[in-house]
């Protein structure tokens, strides 16, 4: 049985044109069980990450428009809280799926904290969408009202950014093996992990802070000794020239080809090249080991050679 990372992107969670009811979320979910219980029944083991920009900005929003009434929770909180709402469709989702096909298996959501270093130069320069799309009207006003920092991105919209620090260690990891060991699916790392810090103590504490969950993914599945990790986004390949007459699409990368692409700013920063650099980082990590960039809908495709971009060592 071959063990896969697979990381959620954000379609796999929250439809980008429908509303952001925690119904309509759910029945997002529910196709997307359907996918990953299709890689499950041809032997996978798999352990499921996620993303959660969409989701923890709302949930900040809704604390600070209910601040009045209730005191707001801190960013990380939001971020715990987020971990939870996302894992819990998730799990009822794929226990339905697997339980319809004859396939059951316990999924349980473990809430994880993910190490990260205080004084990581993305504090400095905040990069991580969250939240809704705005208009630039709109995006000034908040820069201006509530001093958020905002980015136009990928030509969708402008959108609220927040530090993205590096992950360095998922303090939950013990957890996360005993329950793989145990037969258990997974949900874990969701959102990138809640950021926290070690004091010179050994404790933890919370920091305003959204962690890419690509990057979070491919620690990882780093230490869990995954076979492969799959990342899961809204194209079927990764391509370079990406929107361009000569778009190339791409079905295999060699961890070299990738970062002479990178460093060729063919990937924009977070979208496409925090995905290429955690598949790279992954492939280049031991020998034998593989990471795929492909669609939901087409994940088991990828997985058997007929589509999708596969990265591997050189």
């Amino acid at each position: 049985m071959k063990r896969l990372v697979i990381a959620l992107g954000g379609n796999a969670l929250q439809e980008g044109s429908g509303p952001a009811t925690a119904e309509a979320q759910l029945e997002v979910v529910r196709n997307t069980a359907s996918h990953l219980a299709d890689i499950m029944e041809k032997g996978y083991q798999v352990i499921i990450a996620h993303g959660n920009g969409p989701q923890v900005g709302r949930l900040v929003l809704q604390n600070e428009g209910a601040s009045h009434i209730t005191p707001a929770m801190p960013f990380d909180v939001c971020g715990a809280m987020s971990q939870g709402m996302i894992g819990y469709h998730i799990q009822q989702a794929m226990g339905d799926e697997l339980r319809r096909r004859g396939f059951e298996r316990p999924v349980a959501t473990l809430v994880t904290q993910v190490v990260v270093d205080k004084n990581d130069p993305g504090f400095k320069n905040p990069t991580k969408p969250i939240g809704p799309f705005y208009s630039a009207h709109e995006a000034k006003r908040l820069e201006k009202e509530k001093g958020y920092t905002m980015r136009e991105d990928a030509g969708r919209g402008w959108r609220r950014v927040v530090a993205s620090p590096a992950p360095l260690e998922i303090v939950e990891l013990p957890a996360v093996k005993a329950l793989v060991e145990a037969g258990i699916i997974v949900i874990t790392v969701g959102g990138g992990g809640i950021p926290v810090i070690r004091k010179d103590d050994g404790s933890l504490e919370g920091i305003a802070a959204v962690i890419d969950k690509d990057y979070a993914s491919e620690r990882l599945a780093e230490d869990i000794d995954a076979d492969g990790l799959i990342i899961l986004t809204a194209v079927e390949k990764v391509s370079i020239n990406f929107g361009k007459p000569d778009q190339e699409d791409l079905d295999v990368l060699t961890v070299e080809q990738a970062r002479e692409y990178a460093r060729q700013g063919h990937f924009a920063p977070g979208s496409m090249l925090p995905k290429i650099d955690a598949a790279t980082a992954f492939a280049a990590s031991k020998k034998g080991r593989m990471a795929i960039i492909s669609s939901l809908e087409k994940a088991l495709d990828a997985l058997e050679g007929r589509t999708g971009t596969l990265v591997i060592q050189g």
